[in-house]
């Protein structure tokens, strides 16, 4: 491997973990605005009714759900209407990590503890944009220039590593 091999390779690194650190960035201030979506189906509602407000789509899976062929028409039909629509999609490959960072404030509640509930379904997170003003959020502009950079090199659905904490 060359010096320039693998500086080349040090940068791209450090690029996705800029991206992940937006992503993250991005999915705290969704939850906190209440402008996310969560899960294939209620996605699939949203997107439905109302595509020209999302302005993100991730869709999340590890090993074993790349083995689940429901899962994966789904997500070929999201990522159909994903790029129909302009919306701009990641996909997740550690969804414990988005679990983590989605899950943070329903983890202090009782039923959480007991077990009671089935979790959430978290293969797809939508991130809308809201109404009362425009997102002129630096995070996101990042997270959409990566898509749209992605587009370009024939990466229509890019992969990125949420960082671990």
């Amino acid at each position: 491997m060359t010096l320039e091999e693998f500086s080349a390779g040090e940068q791209k690194i450090e690029r996705m973990d800029k991206v992940g650190d937006a992503l993250e960035e991005v999915l705290s201030k969704a939850l906190s605005q209440r402008t996310i979506t969560v899960g294939v189906y209620e996605a699939a509602k949203l997107l439905n009714v109302d595509p020209d407000n999302v302005v993100l789509c991730l869709l999340a899976a590890d090993e074993d759900d790349d083995r689940d062929v429901a899962l994966q028409i789904h997500f070929t039909l999201i990522q159909a209407f994903c790029c129909e629509n302009d919306i701009n999609i990641l996909r997740v490959s550690n969804p414990g990590r988005l679990a983590e960072l989605l899950l943070l404030e329903s983890d202090a509640s009782p039923a959480a503890s007991e077990g009671a509930e089935q979790p959430p379904d978290l293969h797809c997170v939508l991130v809308t944009n809201p109404h009362s003003s425009q997102w002129k959020d630096p995070a996101l502009s990042q997270l959409i220039c990566f898509c749209r950079e992605s587009r370009y090199m024939d990466q229509w659905v890019p992969v990125i590593n949420l960082p671990e904490r």
